[in-house]
Formats: C-alpha cells, structure tokens, sequence
C-alpha cells in the first residue's frame, strides 16, 4: 500500500540524518507523520501554557476554548454531563485523528491515517479504553452479565447472547480501523491515479473533497466513541435504559 504513494522528502531527510548517526534502520513515512503530529500538539500545548489569559485571551487559546467547546458538547449530547470526562483521550483521538486525515493534503507530506497500523492502533485504543470504563463504571462480573443476560431474553438463551456479543465487539475493532482507513486511502488512491492521467488540475475535485472527508471521520470517530463508552457505562443489572439513552445493548451491532 505505501509503494503506491509518491515518496515523502521529509521522511528522506530523517532517514538519511538517521544513517549519519549510525542508525540504519529506516523509518517508514506513516511513523514519521505521526511523530509530527505529536510534536505539533506538543509545541501548541507548550505554547499556550504560558500565554493562557482569563481576561485578555489570545488568539490562539480562543480557538483552542472552541474546539474544547465543540468537544464537550460532542459528549455531552451523548452521554450526558459526565461525556466532559472522557474528554482527555476521545478529544486526543479526535485532534490526531483529525490532523492526520489532512495532512495528505499538504504537498510533500502524507496521511498517517492512510496507513492500516494507525486506524487500528487508534480503534484498538479506543476499544480498551471502554471495555476499562465499563469495567471500573459497573464492577467485573455486572459488566460481563450485560454480554449475556437482556431484558426479555430467555436465560437459557444468555450463552449464546454473550458468544454474539462478544463477537459484536470484537468486531467494531475492524469497522472502526477499515471505516478510517479505507475513506482516508481511498481519496489518496483515488487522487494518484487521477494526478498520473491529468496532473495538478483533474486531482484538484477529490482533494477538495478530502477536506470534508477528513473531520468527517474524524467526527465519526469521535460520536462512536461516545456512544460505546455510554453504552459500557451506563449498564444496570438489567440492562434498562439510562435518562432517555438507549439502552447499553443496542449499541452492540451499531458499526
């Protein structure tokens, strides 16, 4: 998949610095994107800590206060008041996820998310990461009786309820990573067979669409994430519905 991809000069130059220190092994360019992401976030971050101002804020925290603002409220529709909790790792998710769907779009640069090892480390993250809330949420043995015993079925019926359910999980691991990644190649792909007939001008509709592709998934990915840490932690005994919100079973086959 990456020997269809035209060849960064940014990962070049830090292999080729690499081998000057002695370091032969190469770097392949899905890490070195996601290793800048993390440096910019990073260098944001240490940006704004100094120049963080209740009364005179800057331009830069005003729009980092709006993308918080839209984070939570994100969250909260789904989940209630406690979504701004899970704020940390699902906003994290969101804002890598979100730099990497479009960093494709900037000449000399790629997609880490392009890349199948990303959008799986991502949902396998993001799958742990519930499965440890439901946990903590309802206790080990609640939460592991809410695969199996649901309201109105039969318990004769709760080991083959909790086969299904498990493997309903196990499989959102796949949907989310195959969902991300194959919007996010697809438009890449898509653009280098288009750039190899007509360049500059014929790839210029489809990247214009990959700005909207790219916070679309990444929205996507975000509301999902919500949803699977309602369902993990809003689990009663019964399964019973919790303020309004589906219950923490129907989320199960939602992919």
């Amino acid at each position: 998949m990456e020997a269809i991809e035209h060849p960064s000069p940014l990962v070049a130059i830090i292999n080729l610095l690499l081998a000057t220190l002695g370091i032969h092994a190469e770097i392949p360019d899905h890490m070195v994107f996601v290793g800048l992401i993390t440096l910019m976030i990073l260098a944001i971050g240490l940006a704004i800590r100094s120049q963080l101002s209740v009364d005179n804020p800057g331009k830069l925290q005003i729009i980092l206060e709006d993308v918080v603002s839209f984070l939570v409220g994100v969250l909260e529709d789904n989940m209630g008041k406690k979504g701004r909790k899970y704020l940390p790792l699902l906003g994290t998710l969101f804002v890598f996820i979100l730099l990497g769907n479009l960093m494709g779009q900037i000449p000399g640069l790629g997609s880490p998310t392009s890349n199948i090892n990303v959008p799986f480390a991502c949902a396998l993250t993001l799958w742990l990461y519930y499965h440890a809330q439901g946990v903590m949420a309802n206790g080990p043995v609640n939460y592991l009786k809410h695969f199996a015993v649901m309201p109105g079925v039969p318990i004769a019926l709760a080991p083959m309820i909790f086969v299904i359910e498990i493997i309903s999980h196990l499989s959102r691991v796949l949907s989310l990573t195959l969902r991300l990644f194959g919007n996010i190649f697809g438009e890449h792909l898509v653009v280098l067979i288009l750039a190899s007939i007509v360049p500059f001008i014929a790839p210029l509709p489809i990247q214009f669409l990959g700005l909207i592709v790219g916070p679309l998934q990444a929205f996507i990915f975000l509301t999902l994430g919500a949803i699977y840490l309602t369902a993990a932690t809003h689990v009663d005994d019964h399964g019973d519905d919790y303020e309004g919100e589906p219950s923490g079973h129907a989320p199960a086959h939602s992919h």
